[in-house]
């Protein structure tokens, strides 16, 4: 497959508030509580699939952050398990949680770690401990809507004014000095944010706490923002700054890239102006530990030619399933994201995990998931 039939379809970004169905037919999410650690949702076979190793669908719900890139993975993998399907309901990191913790899909997504919160709530209702597991890395950028301006900085100042509400005005200070040789239009500044439970929220809020002296609302996939108005979804967020001029959002990086929405440089903790791109966000991993569970958060990289808001996004499974099928399946789809996953992770710009905690990803899924 060549790279410009790897490229998303524009459609499917702008697809604001709606649920993307990844894989074939209708992901009915489950109707069933699960009553072990396990879910129900994936009972249906794919029919004539020709597969003799897998013929089962997997049903998935969560994070619209990687959603480009699941629903390309979810494709390609076919490839090589054509028996194996995989629907993906990209319904914010959230509400797959929620439903992960139900039992009602096969897999969550999230761009959060589960809190500790939600892993008793999982010990409470399965009585072993859930399993997260990291699938890629990306980036959170400011897109915004400006016609006729290219090449926006924003300083930490600028930035933080613009979420806390305090810089109103897009030829304000701090956003003039910083852009001296642009001509900013004298216009109110529409800040556009997630109105659901979303781990780009997360991701963003934590570094917006991390470096805003008076950013008081703290950082969650929910939180009581000060000003602007609300969107679900990154399909939400990127088709409410596509079509209102004078806003601007925060975004997973391929949303604003596929759309052809400009983007600002970011300034980082060491001072610098760094341009968004996959390779920047790389270099906020340079150097950290992960830890054992894989919950790795990075809200102010240190690095020199870092780009300051990036994180990774996680697979929720089950310890156990209900048949053996399902389990292998689970591991095959992790153990194929990990190895010829990554070339489409790069592609549509996301960040392949590390070759050390990629190889830890595929022994916890292979070591840890099992069946009745």
């Amino acid at each position: 497959m060549t790279v410009s039939q790897l490229k998303l379809n524009r459609s499917f970004f702008l697809a604001a508030i709606a649920a993307v169905t990844l894989g074939v037919g209708a992901c009915s999410g489950g109707t069933e509580t699960a009553q072990q650690p396990e879910a129900t949702g994936g009972t249906e076979t794919a029919q004539g699939s020709g597969s003799e190793e897998f013929n089962l669908t997997l049903n998935g719900a969560g994070a619209s952050f990687p959603a480009p890139l699941y629903q390309t993975w979810f494709s390609e993998i076919q490839q090589d398990y054509p028996g194996l399907r995989v629907n993906y309901q990209s319904v914010g990191s959230g509400a797959g949680i929620e439903q992960y913790l139900s039992g009602t899909v096969d897999f969550g997504a999230s761009d959060a770690p589960l809190t500790d919160e939600e892993r008793q709530s999982f010990v409470d209702q399965y009585g072993t401990e859930p399993i997260q597991i990291p699938m890629t890395g990306g980036l959170v950028t400011f897109a915004y809507n400006l016609p006729e301006v290219e090449g926006l900085k924003l300083t930490k100042d600028a930035y933080c004014g613009i979420v806390t509400g305090e810089v109103t005005e897009w030829d304000a200070e701090p956003i003039a000095s910083a852009n001296p040789d642009l001509q900013l239009p004298s216009e109110s500044i529409n800040f556009v944010y997630r109105s659901d439970g979303s781990g780009t929220t997360f991701l963003f809020t934590n570094h917006i706490a991390e470096v805003c002296p008076n950013w008081s609302a703290g950082a969650a996939k929910s939180v009581d923002w000060p000003v602007g108005v609300g969107a679900k979804g990154n399909e939400g967020i990127a088709a409410q700054v596509q079509q209102t001029e004078g806003s601007v959002g925060y975004v997973e990086y391929t949303y604003a890239a596929e759309n052809g929405i400009p983007v600002a440089t970011l300034e980082n903790a060491a001072g610098n102006l760094i341009e968004p791109s996959p390779d920047a966000a790389a270099r906020a991993f340079e150097g950290v530990d992960v830890p054992e569970d894989f919950s790795l958060l990075v809200p102010n990289p240190s690095g020199e030619d870092a780009y300051p808001i990036a994180g990774l996004t996680w697979l929720l499974v089950y310890p156990e399933y209900d048949d053996q099928q399902k389990a292998d399946a689970i591991k095959a789809l992790i153990e194929w994201s990990q190895d010829k996953g990554n070339q489409y992770a790069s592609e549509l710009g996301y960040i392949p995990l590390p070759q050390d905690v990629s190889d830890r990803v595929k022994t916890t899924a292979e070591d840890e998931i099992t069946a009745k």
